[in-house]
């Protein structure tokens, strides 16, 4: 039988959860620091060929399904997947992947996005927006992209035929 937790249970099991999001957030963005330049693990795990990128990935995502998990709305939840997806796409770039990384600390805009979100109360509501946005705009690329390919495709036959 599932007992239902009271309004300060719930704040509190979300404090709890969100100190242990955020404690891995730092350990994966700011743990170390060489003359004043702060990083953590995420950069350093990067370094490893796909097993690097997969693990950051993979550590970034459980921290947002727990925030998920206690309450996040659709579109904080959106907005930090997209941060997650960016570090991991940008950051699987060889050698400038591996710079980005060491700058981008998609963790700690995440911990700010959700401080905003259960402290200052933005960040509210449906992503369904933002996803029709992104799907836009990854409709855009893909139409030019094979437009693109088409004008070269002509391009080269009347340049060989």
């Amino acid at each position: 039988m599932k007992r239902d937790l009271s309004l300060a249970d719930k704040h509190k099991k979300r404090d709890h959860d969100f100190g242990w999001v955020e404690r891995l957030s730092w350990l994966m963005d700011n743990k170390f620091q060489i003359a004043g330049f702060r990083f953590g693990l995420d950069p350093i795990l990067n370094f490893i060929p796909f097993a690097g990128t997969i693990a950051s990935f993979g550590t970034s995502f459980v921290l947002v399904m727990v925030m998920w998990r206690n309450g996040a709305s659709s579109k904080l939840v959106v907005k930090m997947l997209i941060n997650i997806s960016m570090d991991a796409l940008l950051g699987a770039i060889p050698l400038l992947g591996n710079v980005f990384d060491f700058f981008n600390k998609a963790n700690a805009k995440n911990i700010k996005l959700m401080k905003e979100h259960y402290y200052e109360n933005k960040h509210q509501g449906s992503a369904i927006w933002l996803l029709l946005g992104i799907l836009s705009i990854i409709l855009l690329f893909v139409v030019g992209t094979i437009y693109l390919l088409w004008i070269s495709g002509e391009w080269f036959w009347h340049l060989f035929f």
